[in-house]
């Protein structure tokens, strides 16, 4: 974690105004049970109340991000996961590692495959596709440009599973800057990996 409290507050969910409320609303509605906010284990996730404070932004950026998570993303589950996981270790941003854990390990990445995403392309047990995603998330995070080399590499995603990629990268390299800048604060329960604890 960059910071050890926020700069910006999430918003008191008990005192929304009427466009914080509208932004707001994909989380407020009522699930099968009776709580709102169905992302986060029925709480609205500090990230989205931290951009509640700017509820266009929030509405617009969560129609990007849907796209991204969505099957309309060329990437399976595993491979983005990869992806968004290698961009928020690179960026140093422990609230998208923390949350992005859960979610790798729920769309097919081991534990193993995890650890070994610190590492980068270059630890042993990555297949040739795994290596060329890695490098191609460290080259966009670090020259924001993918290499010749590393483009053809990444053929068997096709034109569009590169597209994706590339844009997969730079939404997290957003979201890890977002949350590494305004300070926002992981969930009570959840753990920081020690690596990515200041």
């Amino acid at each position: 974690m960059r910071l050890s409290k926020p700069r910006i507050e999430p918003v008191d969910l008990g005192r929304l105004d009427a466009e914080q409320r509208a932004a707001l609303e994909p989380f407020l509605v009522a699930g099968p049970d009776g709580q709102g906010g169905k992302v986060g284990g029925g709480k609205i996730l500090n990230i989205f109340r931290t951009l509640a404070h700017a509820p266009k932004a929030l509405t617009a950026f969560l129609g990007w991000g849907s796209y991204i998570l969505s099957k309309r993303n060329a990437l399976s589950p595993r491979d983005r996961e990869l992806v968004i996981l290698r961009t928020g270790y690179n960026c140093r941003s422990g609230y998208e590692w923390t949350q992005h854990k859960r979610i790798g390990l729920d769309c097919g990445l081991s534990e193993d495959e995890i650890a070994r995403i610190k590492a980068g392309p270059d630890a042993d047990g990555w297949n040739e596709l795994d290596r060329a995603m890695l490098r191609a998330t460290d080259e966009l995070t670090a020259d924001h440009f993918v290499s010749d080399t590393t483009w053809a590499a990444l053929a068997p995603l096709g034109d569009k599973g590169r597209m994706d990629l590339v844009m997969t990268v730079g939404q997290y390299t957003q979201v890890s800057m977002i949350l590494n800048s305004f300070g926002i604060q992981v969930e009570d329960g959840w753990t920081v990996d020690p690596d990515l604890k200041r």
